[in-house]
């Protein structure tokens, strides 16, 4: 007789938890429970132009082989943009986020002399601005 009364006290623990979690919402009521609908926008990193300047001391070679090299212009693109940088002082070579903008320029920078010239005493020069 004494085991029955430990499984009585369990049947009333029993039904004490269903009455307390009946009393518990798992979800709040409609009228209180609101969903956010907001949408964030992405993030919009402005852009930058990356301009290669012209001189005087750069051949047309020099000038293709760079772009193609630097920028994975093809040859009819790169001789397209050597002829505006030569006609009209520069050309936009590449519009990206500004990081990779600066590291372009950078590499202009840094791409050397043209060996064809030989006053040609060092690389292109390069600038980046925002794209508007």
């Amino acid at each position: 007789m004494h085991c029955l009364r430990p499984l009585r006290f369990v049947g009333a623990v029993n039904k004490m938890m269903d009455r307390t979690l009946s009393k518990i919402k798992t979800r709040p009521d409609k009228k209180t429970y609101k969903t956010a609908k907001t949408k964030k926008s992405p993030l919009l990193i402005p852009p930058y132009h990356v301009i290669l300047l012209d001189d005087n001391d750069h051949s047309y070679d020099y000038v293709i082989q760079m772009l193609s090299q630097l920028f994975g212009h093809s040859l009819e693109t790169a001789y397209r943009m050597a002829l505006e940088v030569d006609s009209t002082g520069r050309v936009i070579v590449m519009t990206t986020h500004k990081e990779q903008a600066e590291l372009k320029r950078d590499q202009i920078h840094a791409h050397g002399a043209d060996p064809a010239i030989p006053r040609c005493k060092g690389s292109m020069s390069a600038t980046i601005e925002p794209a508007t």
